[in-house]
């Protein structure tokens, strides 16, 4: 048996630890199969779709309000449509950052006018929709 003094949050304790084989009740590991040879694989005729990009940039009225991402992510669903009538907190979009979803809220009453489209890959400060 070791002893040591082991300190948690500023408090001393004394702690005994017994010496035992080195390891020599864990299991060993076998040794890594070499993977069989295969047929090399014919590229696929379609290459799958990239997903979309951010949207350009769009002029916003004077009197309208921006609404930008507030994070990185992906518009999973658009929850509004363009000329659509909104108040202030209704959802406008849902946007996946991280596997979670996350409402995007009208700050405003107004106008809607839809910049993102679904699908849309935003970073964080984004434009994706203008309240007038």
């Amino acid at each position: 048996m070791k002893k040591y003094i082991v300190k948690v949050n500023g408090i001393p304790y004394e702690v005994e630890v017994e010496e035992t084989a080195a390891f020599s009740s864990y299991p060993v590991a076998a040794a890594p199969v070499a993977p069989a040879a295969t047929a090399p694989v014919a590229p696929a005729s379609a290459a799958p779709e990239a997903p979309a990009a951010a949207p350009a940039a769009v002029d916003v009225p004077a009197n309208g309000t921006k609404v930008e991402a507030p994070l990185p992510g992906s518009i999973v669903k658009l929850q509004v449509t363009n000329g659509q009538q909104v108040k202030a907190g209704d959802v406008l979009c849902i946007l996946e950052a991280m596997k979670m979803e996350n409402e995007i809220l009208a700050p405003v009453a107004g106008k809607v006018s839809v910049i993102a489209s679904q699908g849309t890959i935003v970073n964080s400060g984004d434009l994706l929709f203008a309240i007038e």
